[in-house]
């Protein structure tokens, strides 16, 4: 697979804590050079990239992240102050705690919640993998299915284990037709961006995508 071919499922990631400007500001200008799919960052800073670099790349951000266990209201109102900044696209986490509780209708209502927030921007759903059983998993593909949502996505980075190609041939199996892929955590190397592609993911979330250059 050739590596502009790959850049093309890449979201562009920087979501440490103390992300500064200027570091926001290169990964964007990375992200404009590689032709990445999309820069994902901190809410803090989508207006500001939105502002300096316009049209130019597609914005992605998190929202109820990294834990996922703040209340639906304030996800919905994350996503919308994320949507008025000039967001394109939502990554967000959703509560584990009442994944891990059986409570999947809630878990499924709350992800309609932040979908009819979104409009017609593109909703990912990280449902942390590394937390969950087999059939906990299963579950969470027929609600992310059930919800409408566009991607359902396996980890946020910031958990005990990120992506792994055993979930997403699970996935692949139990996820609606219309529901895509998109894996990250501690997918570093082209080897491994490749893999996961080639498995079936059509978005691959890393911050290590200028070093396929090298």
């Amino acid at each position: 697979m050739e590596v502009n071919e790959i850049l093309g499922h890449v979201d562009h990631t920087l979501l440490r804590a103390y992300a500064t400007w200027e570091e926001i500001e290169a990964l964007c200008e990375e992200a404009v050079t590689l032709h990445t799919a999309s820069v994902c960052i901190p809410p803090c800073y989508i207006r500001r990239v939105r502002q300096k670099f316009d049209e130019e790349l597609k914005i992605c951000t998190v929202i109820g992240f990294p834990l996922g266990y703040s209340v639906t209201e304030a996800k919905v109102a994350e996503t919308r102050q994320a949507i008025e900044d000039g967001a394109d696209e939502i990554d967000m986490v959703v509560n584990i705690s009442d994944v891990k509780n059986g409570d999947f209708d809630k878990v499924t209502q709350e992800i309609i919640s932040v979908k009819r927030e979104c409009l017609n921007h593109v909703l990912k759903v990280i449902i942390e993998t590394c937390y969950l059983t087999e059939k906990e998993k299963i579950a969470m593909c027929r609600a992310v299915t059930d919800a409408g949502a566009e991607y359902i996505k396996t980890s946020t980075g910031f958990g005990t284990e990120g992506a792994k190609l055993s979930d997403i041939a699970l996935f692949k199996e139990h996820i609606g037709a219309a529901v895509k892929i998109k894996a990250a955590g501690g997918i570093r190397t082209k080897e491994e961006m490749e893999a996961f592609l080639e498995a079936g993911c059509d978005r691959i979330g890393t911050s290590a995508a200028a070093g396929l250059l090298k």
